[in-house]
């Protein structure tokens, strides 16, 4: 590995750089989107149970709120009930667009990474080739080895560049569908919380 590297020349740095920015950031995205911990199972049923028993104290509403972006948004919502539908609906949209801004964090570096890598992979080519011709040039055709030297970096930063983004951006566009997936179920939860709370439909789940 460290010959390849090595091979490589230069641009290896910041392509494994990147390498490991995307896997971290792979790691802690699937850790911080687990279904569970968005959408704790049950939730909304309990919010209802401790608004229909009146035992919804502000340090229950504190303790849903910081156990999970579902429950930050119900939270609220529930706070500003009283002052009506629209207020209601208010306060939940800006709190669902803080928790969305959370869920989203670091796609657009994961992105970005998935962008970038190819280029440096491609520069890394270009490099290589320079090289090559430059040789070619100053000592002609007959050292091989200069040669081969050159070509297997081009190549090498290439590979290097595409085995990294493939899979980064692979992971990109998978979470992302996973947010969106999260956000639409926040929002079915959303609208019967609202629904519930201003008496608009039946108090069953």
């Amino acid at each position: 590995m460290f010959e390849l590297i090595k091979a490589g020349g230069w641009l290896m740095l910041p392509i494994l750089a990147c390498s490991v920015a995307a896997m971290a950031i792979c790691f802690e995205r699937l850790w911080f989107l687990k279904k569970d911990r968005i959408l704790p199972v049950g939730l909304l049923a309990e919010v209802f149970e401790l608004i229909r028993s009146e035992e919804m104290t502000p340090e229950r509403l504190r303790g849903i709120a910081e156990g999970s972006p579902l429950g930050t948004i119900i939270v609220a919502g529930v706070r500003n009930a009283r002052h009506g539908r629209e207020v209601m609906k208010d306060s939940i949209e800006e709190a669902a667009h803080q928790v969305i801004h959370e869920m989203e964090r670091y796609l657009n570096s994961l992105g970005t990474i998935a962008a970038i890598t190819p280029l440096l992979g491609l520069l890394g080519t270009v490099i290589g080739m320079i090289k090559v011709f430059t040789e070619i040039m100053i000592q002609g055709t007959g050292n091989a080895n200069v040669l081969a030297g050159g070509i297997s970096e081009a190549l090498i930063t290439t590979a290097a560049g595409l085995s990294i983004a493939i899979p980064a951006l692979a992971m990109h566009r998978y979470l992302q569908r996973r947010v969106h997936t999260l956000v639409l179920t926040m929002e079915q939860e959303a609208v019967k919380l609202v629904e519930v709370l201003h008496d608009e439909r039946d108090d069953t789940l």
